[in-house]
């Protein structure tokens, strides 16, 4: 009996702190940088790479493309909306590169894809 006690103890006490874990991730995504909350797709890319944003910042948004070894990289860039940006990546060579996203303020990121 006493281990059937302990045992139902020991899981409430798991979940609660799991459910505390969740709730301070929660607010942590809440106050996270809108920088950092970017995804781009087609994970690998063939033709082009969309980029976006959770709030409108597509206008105001500077992107550089790298290579794996860090040269920057010309690519064409069309403004779908204020929440996307699709970069033309068909002339870029099989590989990995880097996305780096940076805002008008101090915040960037970096996002890594593949070229197929």
């Amino acid at each position: 009996m006493k281990r059937i006690l302990l045992a139902v103890f020991t899981s409430s006490i798991l979940l609660a702190t799991q459910f505390a874990v969740a709730q301070q991730h929660d607010a942590f995504a809440q106050t996270q940088d809108p920088i950092k909350a970017v995804k781009i797709f087609p994970n690998p890319a063939v033709d082009y790479l969309s980029v976006k944003f959770e709030t409108p910042l597509a206008k105001t948004i500077k992107i550089t493309l790298h290579n794996i070894i860090g040269n920057s990289l010309e690519v064409e860039t069309e403004i779908v909306d204020e929440y996307e940006i699709r970069l033309k990546v068909k002339d870029l060579p099989t590989g990995v590169y880097l996305l780096a996203v940076k805002d008008d303020g101090n915040s960037q990121s970096s996002f890594k894809f593949l070229k197929r």
